[in-house]
């Protein structure tokens, strides 16, 4: 339980990892996948809006065609980021709801404003102002899934397949995305573009896996850190023992539960106050826990504007600026690309995040994406006119170069899914200290969205041409490209391995001055470890001497 990083973990051979055979049962598994489902609000929404905007009985819907080409642009802009928006609010509603109700109840009452908010935006009746408003409501339940999902899998799952269960999360992203895609595809060939099911019945997924995750948390239990926290210790060990299918007082659930109230109290007493300020006070004025929220501060950052988000929102779009033609084709590509990146999540979680480690994990990621960028952004260059130009025809001699380019967007979202994608979920929700994990995940998750927000409505006016004020498909490219760099650069010097640390360890790689966590903070936390396994053993021995003292004392000849 000290923590120190483990050995790669072979996901076939749990049971070599030295737990207790029971810790990976059924109910673990069942807990992790049921908030693992909170994924996909994003991945379905992200998947479905710019399918569903495209058909033309939307477009019909509000009067879309009675616009200019540059309000067309902005419109359709302010559609696919309104989720976005209204996720920032609920981003930054939601640490108020984990830490005041718990998981459980946080969980429910983002499904119902989520359903609330696509039942606004179906049942139109051609307002843009009631498309705007249901979008922004839905945001508001979808913004809080990355804070409640990943933090309440953190808490449960063992720390040696801890990436694992919290990319579990991840995965359902894609999932999402996937079923958007194909259900876009499938309503496009087999309902028509004109019909008005065409976007409503691919739209109904959202209510599908709203209410599907809203009925899993009947069947779920509180997280037992979030029990600690409430000071309800033996309501936590019974849970904790339960989600590890172990007996109430078996050494490994006690040890546990004895951990991270340990872990708590140290919180406590080292904390600057009691309240919502003492708890500010905590996240900005404690050097290490600067440090964690300037980390996952970043990671958001450099994510969002390293534009895979914005390829996945925008695909079939971008598809058809590369040289793919005809509606049906672009989002057959678009399906596939889904599909890819699905595939790419899942090779990360199971073979990479616990095998390999977290950092190596992130940056194989950003280097497949850098080279993928930086391809598009040079075969843009070559051929100018595409996206710029509604005439222009790629000629022949040009198609091997576009197929080229559109292996290398799916290329950029295997190295998104396996990278920057994964690990602003995953590192979020193991880096901070139970007092103010919540809070901590809360804010970081309000800059995920709100970064969101400004590159899916920057992206579309970006792509203009410059005669229209934007920087045009080559601009754009090269600016995904550059920064995707310095996001490599970034990780390597600042961000430090965390995986297989449990999160009461997670202490120990910040003890270094800030300069020197990224390249040397895993070695000093090692040292650390073997000085607290020292120590900790040095207290069990004697501990057993006093027992053993008091039964001769007694005259208890069983010692």
């Amino acid at each position: 339980m000290a923590g120190g990083v483990k050995k790669p973990v072979n996901i076939f051979k749990l049971k070599d990892l030295g737990e207790p055979k029971n810790v990976f049962n059924w109910r673990l598994w069942f807990a992790v996948v049921s908030f693992g489902l909170l994924g996909a609000a994003r991945g379905v929404d992200e998947g479905l809006i710019s399918g569903a905007f495209n058909s033309k009985d939307f477009q019909r819907t509000i009067n879309y065609s009675s616009y200019g080409e540059v309000e067309q642009t902005n419109i359709k802009a302010n559609v696919s980021a309104m989720v976005q928006i209204g996720s920032v609010g609920g981003a930054l509603f939601a640490f108020v709801i984990c830490d005041r109700i718990g998981r459980i109840w946080a969980t429910r009452q983002l499904c119902i404003l989520w359903i609330l908010g696509i039942a606004i935006f179906m049942g139109n009746g051609g307002n843009l102002g009631a498309v705007y408003a249901g979008r922004f409501i839905a945001g508001l339940g979808v913004g809080q899934t990355p804070v409640v999902g990943p933090v309440y899998i953190a808490e449960i799952a063992p720390a040696s397949i801890r990436g694992l269960c919290t990319c579990i999360f991840t995965g359902f992203v894609y999932v999402g995305i996937v079923l958007a895609y194909f259900t876009n595809y499938g309503a496009q060939v087999n309902l028509g573009d004109t019909a008005h099911v065409r976007w409503l019945a691919p739209t109904s997924l959202h209510i599908i896996f709203a209410g599907l995750i809203f009925i899993l948390t009947f069947l779920q239990y509180e997280s037992p850190r979030f029990l600690v926290k409430q000071g309800k210790y033996q309501k936590a060990t019974e849970t904790m023992a339960h989600i590890r299918h172990l007996p109430v007082d078996d050494p490994y659930v006690l040890s546990e539960i004895k951990a991270i109230r340990d872990s708590h109290e140290e919180e406590l007493e080292a904390t600057m106050g009691a309240s919502w300020y003492g708890v500010l006070k905590e996240m900005f004025l404690i050097p290490s826990n600067l440090y964690r929220l300037y980390l996952s501060a970043m990671v958001q950052f450099l994510s969002q504007w390293s534009g895979a988000g914005s390829i996945t929102l925008y695909a079939p779009d971008l598809f058809r600026i590369l040289g793919i033609t005809g509606q049906n084709e672009s989002l057959l590509v678009t399906a596939v690309f889904g599909i890819v990146k699905f595939v790419a999540a899942v090779i990360c979680a199971l073979f990479l995040v616990d095998v390999i480690g977290r950092k190596r994990a992130l940056l194989l990621g950003i280097t497949l994406q850098a080279i993928a960028m930086i391809y598009v952004a040079g075969f843009l260059t070559a051929v100018p006119e595409l996206g710029v130009d509604n005439k222009y025809v790629l000629p022949q001699a040009e198609a091997g170069a576009s197929r080229g380019a559109v292996a290398m967007i799916y290329i950029s979202g295997i190295g998104w899914a396996l990278g920057f994608n994964s690990m602003q979920y995953l590192l979020t929700a193991e880096l901070f200290p139970l007092r103010i994990r919540a809070l901590s995940t809360s804010i970081v998750m309000t800059l995920h969205f709100a970064n969101q927000y400004g590159n899916s409505r920057a992206v579309p006016n970006m792509l203009l041409p410059t005669s229209q004020g934007g920087i045009s498909p080559l601009g754009t490219f090269w600016f995904f490209a550059a920064v995707t760099i310095v996001g490599g650069l970034w990780v390597w010097f600042f961000v430090p391995e965390t995986g297989g640390r449990s999160l009461e360890s997670m202490n120990r790689l910040f003890e270094l001055p800030w300069y020197k966590i990224g390249l040397h903070g895993n070695e000093d936390a090692d040292r650390r470890d073997e000085a607290f396994n020292e120590k900790e053993a040095e207290a069990a021995q004697f501990d057993h001497v006093d027992i053993v003292d008091e039964k001769r004392a007694d005259g208890d000849a069983r010692v």
